[in-house]
């Protein structure tokens, strides 16, 4: 103690000196921690304590002469034995003043809430500064001096920890932050031709990109002859009859269901014959497969084809969940204008039932036919499009923006795809792949239902929705099959990541071992998840999974397949043809709101991770162009990504009232440089980047770096964010934030939090997450909203609909734990 004493003595010992640095006496004095003055007759006022001093946009408060002005709002019908804490935080490079009292037990929350504007007022007027925060916790809860009063540093300290726990919170960022950097103000744009000298003068090349060029490729495969799917697995039914195709496994991890060529065919065919006799349909009519994953999905689609039928794969309604999964149903039926659905008996029965009929309008179903007992005819021909450009089949499905679009596949843009496909990942009919992904649209369909046929390789499939009773289901086959090449969705990777973090021993002791994987690509249509990807090879590096094996992939909806990663250990890599491992770049993510890529170091302040998306498919040419002008733009610039490639859609099927506004995504041409091109959009920001690898060529690589989708980005303060970014940010504030999405409403940025752990953590949560954004985006929070976990709608690809949420957030359906406006 004596020791701790002295200390204290020793710190507070000072010698005062003069402006010129010379002491006042040669006396020590000692420091007492009390501000004041020496008034008239060397009286000694005393105006408050060092520690409560406040330095707020460059004038100084005192914490005391605040907590006064507090207590002099009636003070006694409220504020219990007026404890009330004034402290300062430091957020965007200033002092904030945070205000905490503790309520009476009798105090309402409209009470609270009159009692705390009116102290916002009182504090404004008299000490002309702006309170950040206002919060009310219970009687007796903030912590205590040794002499009784309240700790401040403690409960300073609670609270940038979020551990204050209060009833009653008051943001007022608004009022108060008045130090955020000026809104952007956008330049008049350079032209597209300037652009280009300005490129050429620096040196830059035009960021443009290509895969391997397909018509040099040997492609020794009989199947490449055909130009028609159909035709390719008549081809196989004859010449490969009892060649195993598919393997389809339940939540057991036994096999469901098999299909070989033969087998395939002959499904095919009498599906064919139901359509025409029994759906009496003609060519080019359109029908709905409504099917859970698996082989009858598979077959039902040749089926279409045979018969000239139009096929459009469809999720099949969640019979727990009918309100919210059969209107999905129902508006691709009607928007894709089924002539029939197809389906299994039980689904039948519920698409007829009571219950579907409290969700939708049941009488206005096409003909639906089961294909559960289907006589065994012969199909008297099977059908042979007139021309490579004719329809094959419509691939639906709902962007995260909430919009249901179809786009139209050729059956020369179907087989083009395939081959690429193909020769990317190097399948061949001695080859196994494991699929887990879900077969209704965009890359999943192709791999599941078409790639298998084309290439003759075995697909084993694994419907992402076994995981749910059994997750290891997936590392299990990939284990148990020795599979090479893997294709897997974030939901999936985000599943084993979180279900069997601890249970890697108890997988090693059961045989597992993912040394067998060359390459486990992740289908996707966003920016890729690094942190994921890395945590997930991370956790499965126990069970010998390479760290390289983890890949992404990009497409959508113009292009499903852009970027692949191939394996880089086949047959290519010995012949020294493999590509080089993906690339991760750092930017400045502040320079990337106004549209500017900037690299910089790992770890530097603002950096962001950006990890290639994956390596351009044969066949398949990128340009990156200025979304305003559609010049083409120069190595490392921030724009739109544009493919042109044999496998391009051709078109939107519909999307609801925005046709106009999608005509030229099909059929864009640059406004300089190659104006020849007829390019699609895919509605991505990105860049291109010349690396210093080489490609199997000996040409240094191109890697493609996708940013975000266009349509999802907020225009804020003249600035374009990424929602990513922010939500990465506000996931990180607090342990107890399970997942986070924004969205803005009214100029006003809205950001949903969804709660994993006790109720009482809630309140804690609304200055953490307005104090990171603010940090680290410069951007004012509006409105927090906690809810419970689960509430923010994630489609079957793993991706946030924002938009629903925030349908949900006006409409009032989100029944949030705790709703904060900031003022």
């Amino acid at each position: 103690e004596a020791e701790s004493i002295l200390t204290s003595l020793f710190l507070s010992v000072a010698i005062p000196v003069t402006a010129a640095g010379v002491p006042v006496s040669d006396q020590p004095f000692t420091r007492t921690g009390l501000l004041g003055f020496v008034g008239p007759d060397y009286l000694v006022f005393v105006v408050g304590k060092l520690d409560g001093l406040m330095t707020v946009s460059g004038r100084r408060h005192n914490a005391d002469d605040v907590v006064a002005t507090a207590l002099a709002v009636e003070p006694m019908k409220f504020v219990y034995r007026g404890r009330i804490a004034v402290f300062s935080v430091t957020v965007l490079h200033d002092d904030r003043i945070v205000l905490v009292a503790e309520q009476r037990p009798d105090a309402s929350e409209e009470d609270s809430f009159q009692w705390m504007s009116r102290v916002l007022q009182a504090i404004d007027s008299i000490h002309q500064v702006g309170v950040y925060c206002l919060a009310l916790v219970p009687a007796n809860t903030l912590p205590k001096a040794p002499l009784g009063g309240i700790h401040i540093s403690e409960t300073k300290q609670r609270f940038l920890e979020g551990a204050l726990h209060p009833c009653n919170v008051l943001m007022c960022p608004h009022t108060c932050v008045t130090n955020l950097p000026k809104p952007r103000q956008k330049q008049p744009d350079v032209g597209p031709a300037s652009m280009i000298v300005g490129n050429l003068v620096a040196g830059k090349r035009i960021a443009q990109a290509s895969g391997r060029d397909v018509t040099q490729l040997e492609d020794n495969d009989q199947a490449r002859k055909f130009l028609y799917l159909a035709d390719v697995l008549q081809w196989r039914a004859q010449t490969t009859p009892d060649h195993p195709l598919f393997l389809l496994l339940n939540s057991k991890g036994t096999v469901a269901s098999t299909a070989s060529c033969i087998q395939l065919h002959k499904r095919a065919e009498r599906v064919a014959v139901a359509l025409i006799e029994k759906g009496r349909l003609n060519v080019g009519d359109h029908v709905a497969l409504v099917y859970p994953p698996g082989v009858d999905l598979i077959a039902t689609f040749y089926g279409c084809l045979y018969a000239g039928c139009i096929p459009i794969t469809v999720r099949p309604p969640h019979p727990q969940n009918l309100a919210t999964t059969l209107p999905t149903v129902k508006m691709i039926v009607e928007v894709s204008k089924s002539a029939c659905i197809l389906t299994t008996q039980a689904i039948m029965k519920l698409l007829k039932s009571k219950e579907a009929a409290t969700a939708v309008d049941i009488k206005t179903w096409p003909t639906i036919l089961d294909t559960d007992d289907m006589p065994k005819k012969k199909l008297a021909s099977i059908f042979r499009p007139t021309s490579p450009d004719m329809l094959a089949y419509l691939d639906f499905s709902v962007s995260t923006t909430g919009i249901l679009a179809g786009v139209k596949m050729s059956h020369a843009a179907t087989s083009a795809l395939c081959r690429s496909i193909k020769l990317q990942c190097e399948l061949y009919p001695s080859r196994q792949i494991a699929i887990c992904l879900d077969p209704y649209c965009g890359l999943g369909f192709a791999l599941w239902c078409l790639c298998s046929v084309y290439s003759g390789h075995q697909s084993i499939l694994v419907p992402p929705l076994e995981l749910e009773s059994n997750v290891s289901l997936w590392l299990s086959a990939v284990s148990q099959y020795k599979v090479r090449v893997t294709f897997c969705s974030y939901s999936v990777m985000e599943m084993c990541t979180k279900g069997l973090g601890t249970q890697t021993d108890n997988l090693r002791m059961k045989g597992v071992n993912l040394s067998c994987v060359r390459t486990c690509m992740v289908v996707a249509e966003e920016r890729p998840r690094i942190t994921l990807t890395q945590s997930f090879s991370k956790l499965f590096k126990d069970l010998g999974l390479s760290a390289r094996a983890v890949s992404t992939t990009f497409g959508c909806r113009v292009n499903v397949a852009i970027c692949l990663q191939p394996n880089r250990l086949g047959k290519l890599a010995e012949q020294g043809t493999a590509g080089p491992d993906p690339t991760t770049v750092y930017v400045d993510m502040r320079a990337l709101r106004h549209d500017r890529v900037r690299l910089v170091e790992r770890g530097s302040p603002h950096s962001l991770p950006l990890m290639e998306s994956g390596k351009i498919l044969p066949g398949v040419k990128v340009i990156i162009a200025h979304t305003e002008t559609k010049g083409p733009l120069g190595d490392s610039h921030l724009g739109e990504i544009w493919v042109s490639s044999p496998h391009n859609a051709t078109g939107y099927y519909t999307v609801y009232g925005e046709e106009a506004l999608h005509a030229d995504h099909f059929t864009a041409r640059l406004s300089f440089g190659d104006t020849q091109t007829v390019w699609a959009r895919t509605g991505y920001l990105g860049f291109l980047r010349r690396t210093e690898l080489t490609d199997a060529s000996g040409e240094r690589h191109d890697a493609l770096y996708v940013v975000g989708s266009l349509d999802e980005t907020l225009e804020l303060r003249g600035m374009r964010y990424h929602p990513i970014d922010i939500e990465t940010s506000v996931i990180r504030a607090h342990k107890s934030i399970a997942e986070c999405a924004v969205f803005t409403w009214t100029n006003l940025l809205v950001v949903v939090v969804e709660l994993e752990g006790s109720e009482q953590e809630a309140l804690d949560l609304v200055a953490l997450v307005t104090n990171v954004v603010l940090e680290e985006h410069y951007l004012i929070v509006g409105v927090v909203v906690i809810v419970d976990p689960g509430v923010i709608p994630i489609n079957s690809r793993g991706e946030k609909q924002r938009m629903h949420l925030r349908d949900g957030f006006l409409a009032d359906q989100l029944d949030p734990i705790y709703v904060a406006y900031n003022m």
